[in-house]
């Protein structure tokens, strides 16, 4: 980085991940915070594990969840994704758009695999029977992302303060 942190210079444009290392990052095996509106206005936020379906970040849960209760009162959803334990490694995306609730029992099969296999493994004929565990009385949630927030610090070229060992 040519330009010194700090002093008022704007350096979001240069964290900012492109599409094909937001796509990289979503890939990895993580866990998201997912948050929805609570019927006081306040922000309900829970650690998730995800999959895909159709391209989109999904979850599956229970169906009396809370975040479902929130969800299909007011659908705005916001995720978020970070990994990094010292400033100059930090990195995350946040997505924000509506939730979709599914109750559609193929698509919640299909998530469900992509769930297994982010999490456990690749998935099989004989694990049929703790999948189906897995999802019952669930519901997916799939977020229709309608902005994508991505930073990382790692392109700012700093130097590493991670104590040495």
């Amino acid at each position: 980085m040519t330009e010194a942190m700090g002093h008022g210079v704007n350096q979001r444009k240069a964290i900012q991940m492109t599409p094909e290392e937001v796509d990289a990052f979503l890939a990895e095996r993580r866990t998201m915070t997912m948050c929805s509106l609570a019927t006081d206005g306040s922000i309900h936020a829970v650690a998730m594990w995800y999959g895909f379906l159709d391209g989109c970040v999904t979850v599956e849960t229970k169906a009396k969840s809370q975040k479902v209760k929130n969800l299909r009162r007011d659908p705005r959803l916001t995720v978020l994704f970070e990994a990094g334990d010292y400033y100059e490694e930090l990195r995350g995306v946040e997505l924000v758009g509506r939730a979709e609730v599914i109750d559609d029992p193929e698509q919640l099969w299909t998530l469900g695999i992509s769930v297994f296999e982010r999490y456990y493994g690749a998935y099989s004929d004989e694990l049929k029977p703790f999948l189906e565990t897995m999802l019952h009385k669930r519901v997916a949630i799939k977020l229709l992302a309608e902005r994508t927030v991505s930073w990382d610090h790692r392109k700012l070229g700093l130097p590493p303060t991670r104590p040495a060992e």
